[in-house]
């Protein structure tokens, strides 16, 4: 399902305040240019800069050498170079500061989605996202904070929870996390966000984003949705699993 353009495209932010991070740099790749164009003007009247359009993998990864992006916003399904060996390549280079990576996906199509993040992207947005949900998610996706649907992401891990023998394997040795950041961990996989995360567990969000990072840190993980598949992986969570008690 390709995404409308909006009826009144959103206002363009106000200039932001001294100090503040630049807005994202955006590669959109999808062979539908509807959906890239759609997106394109749904990023760029919020103020984005989209640096370049792909019809295809191999258009993306070129894209990317080119434009050095902050994210990727990578179909699944494309002709030729598809969006999960796309995605591979991208972030197996060497680039200075590697892009996230963003899948395009819809639930009929998706049981590469498991490989692609374990691959390393980042997580996914459905074609259908709102224009509202679509700016948001990729201003806040290169932080790993966990707007894109933690919930849906993990219902689709589940659902493609067995691997393919070509799926890369993450750190699944858990023993050098603490056994509050091994709790942390769990109830992260279960679609925490990290305000839930501060209530469920009785901490600040400070201290939660705090526990968030040293995880990612100590299993070498690039954000919460490799985290997510870690926990998985490792058996530390199950199908159908909820947050332990704190």
């Amino acid at each position: 399902m390709t995404p409308p353009p909006p009826s009144s495209p959103p206002t363009p932010n106000s200039p932001l305040p001294a100090g503040s991070p630049p807005p994202p740099r955006v590669v959109i790749a999808d062979d539908q240019a509807l959906v890239r164009t759609g997106f394109s003007m749904i990023l760029t009247a919020d103020g984005m800069d989209v640096v370049a359009q792909a019809a295809d993998g191999d258009e993306a990864v070129d894209a990317v050498h080119r434009t050095h992006p902050d994210l990727v916003l990578m179909d699944i399904r494309m002709p030729g170079k598809d969006g999960l060996e796309a995605t591979r390549e991208i972030l197996a280079a060497d680039l200075p500061t590697p892009p996230r990576v963003v899948m395009l996906t819809t639930f009929d199509l998706d049981r590469y989605v498991y490989a692609a993040l374990a691959a390393g992207a980042s997580g996914f947005l459905l074609k259908d996202v709102t224009p509202e949900h679509l700016v948001a998610a990729v201003r806040l996706a290169r932080t790993g904070d966990a707007l894109l649907a933690p919930t849906i992401t993990r219902r689709l891990i589940e659902r493609f929870l067995s691997p393919t023998p070509d799926t890369p394997a993450l750190h699944r040795d858990l023993t050098p996390l603490t056994p509050r950041e091994r709790q942390i961990l769990r109830a992260l996989a279960t679609g925490l966000s990290n305000a839930e995360l501060a209530t469920h567990f009785h901490l600040s969000e400070a201290t939660v984003k705090t526990h968030v990072a040293r995880i990612l840190a100590k299993l070498n993980l690039r954000d919460r949705a490799q985290a997510v598949v870690v926990a998985y992986e490792s058996g530390l969570i199950t199908p159908g699993s909820t947050a332990a008690a704190p």
